[in-house]
């Protein structure tokens, strides 16, 4: 958990709060930050009041998205900070097409995953 920078902030969208998500999962916000503390999502300090948020593209209904979990683990082991796996996830890429968390949301995991795997060589 992180504060985020403004360039940063500007690449991602939209963003949910822990509760929202809380909701959304049907569980207790504890669990969601025990999801956060597992490296399963990314949250980051924002707003006036520095609340803990998600980008909303990590969650699809009530669940995370399929294959983020993944993707953070490859890059965390490669020695990336959340800001930069925020940075990639969020910059397009014009060879997927869009940004790698677009197609983590539209189930092209695989291809995702094999480009953070490159990454790491």
């Amino acid at each position: 958990m992180t504060e985020i920078d403004a360039k940063i902030d500007a690449l991602v969208p939209a963003w949910l709060h822990l509760p929202d998500i809380a909701k959304l999962f049907d569980i207790e916000v504890t669990r969601v930050r025990q999801l956060v503390k597992e490296g399963q999502l990314i949250a980051v300090r924002r707003g006036e009041n520095r609340a803990l948020q998600v980008p909303a593209a990590f969650i699809d209904g009530g669940k995370v998205v399929k294959g983020l979990a993944g993707t953070l683990t490859l890059l965390r082991d490669d020695g990336w900070t959340d800001e930069e796996m925020l940075e990639w996830l969020f910059t397009s890429d014009p060879t997927l097409p869009g940004t790698p968390a677009q197609a983590l949301s539209e189930n092209r995991g695989t291809e995702v995953k094999r480009r953070a795997q490159a990454l790491a060589v």
